[in-house]
């Protein structure tokens, strides 16, 4: 069991390293003018339904994501990075278990995509944020809610910025130092630009709360977009861009060097 728990994690950061990688290639040619715009997680699955053989890229992506969002789960329930019981503890395994719900939903989405006799490549990454933002907003208290969830996203994109700046990704991995030293510098970036391409969609998300208008939501993808439209954007973006590239690059690393301990409770 533990074998199979820790296969899963390998798979399932691996296939986050490719949705990261898509991420970024996206952006950067959108950043270029050689695309009309950068995409969001679900869109770069919808560009891979159109390539030769892109049906079984999108269910190797959607198995390896359910893997790492029970990974996910695992680390945030048993504890298995051994973050111990500290306030900050508890905030990286709440973090950890959201992480989890998002690449399972993201999974959800991949097998969706499979399914070619039902409404294949019509998903609209705009609309249903815009969409769910009205439904919040329907709800008792839905501008709160909204401004909350646009807090907790830009906690997020903060956290991962001081993740990429502080933390010692190297001590995760059972690598020898020199391939060590040599791709922490891509998580540190990776972590940094993936905290900043975040920050856009919480502050639009606080925006449409404070306004009361769902069709102040943005999309990843549009957030990115929007970013690219101020003075010198194409070169934040394409920055960002390649800062995704790196973060999906160590993906790969993590994948192979990683070090994962599934929980005792979990051993057979």
């Amino acid at each position: 069991m533990s074998r199979l728990l820790e296969w899963a994690a390998r798979l399932g950061y691996a296939a986050r390293g490719l949705v990261y990688l898509g991420l970024g290639t996206i952006a950067l040619l959108a950043a270029g003018d050689l695309t009309p715009q950068a995409k969001g997680a679900t869109g770069v699955l919808e560009t891979w339904a159109g390539w030769p053989m892109g049906l079984v890229l999108i269910g190797g992506v959607g198995c390896g994501l359910t893997g790492f969002a029970a990974w996910r789960a695992i680390q945030a329930v048993f504890d298995a990075d051994h973050h111990g019981t500290s306030p900050k503890a508890w905030a990286i395994r709440a973090g950890q278990a959201i992480s989890g719900l998002v690449y399972g939903g993201l999974a959800l989405s991949a097998f969706e995509l499979l399914d070619v006799f039902e409404d294949f490549g019509e998903a609209d990454e705009a609309g249903d944020i815009q969409e769910t933002s009205a439904a919040v907003l329907g709800a008792p208290h839905g501008d709160g809610l909204l401004i909350l969830a646009g807090l907790v996203v830009i906690g997020f994109g903060v956290g991962n910025v001081i993740q990429g700046l502080t933390q010692d990704f190297g001590r995760r991995l059972a690598c020898d130092k020199a391939l060590c030293r040599w791709v922490e510098p891509l998580a540190k970036i990776g972590y940094a630009a993936r905290g900043l391409a975040t920050l856009p969609v919480g502050v639009f998300l606080m925006l449409a709360g404070l306004e009361a208008r769902a069709t102040e939501a943005r999309s990843w993808g549009q957030a990115l977009q929007t970013v690219e439209q101020r003075p010198f954007g194409g070169f934040v973006l394409g920055a960002l861009a390649a800062g995704l590239i790196a973060f999906g690059l160590f993906g790969f690393v993590e994948a192979r060097y990683r070090r994962i301990s599934p929980p005792s409770e979990l051993s057979i």
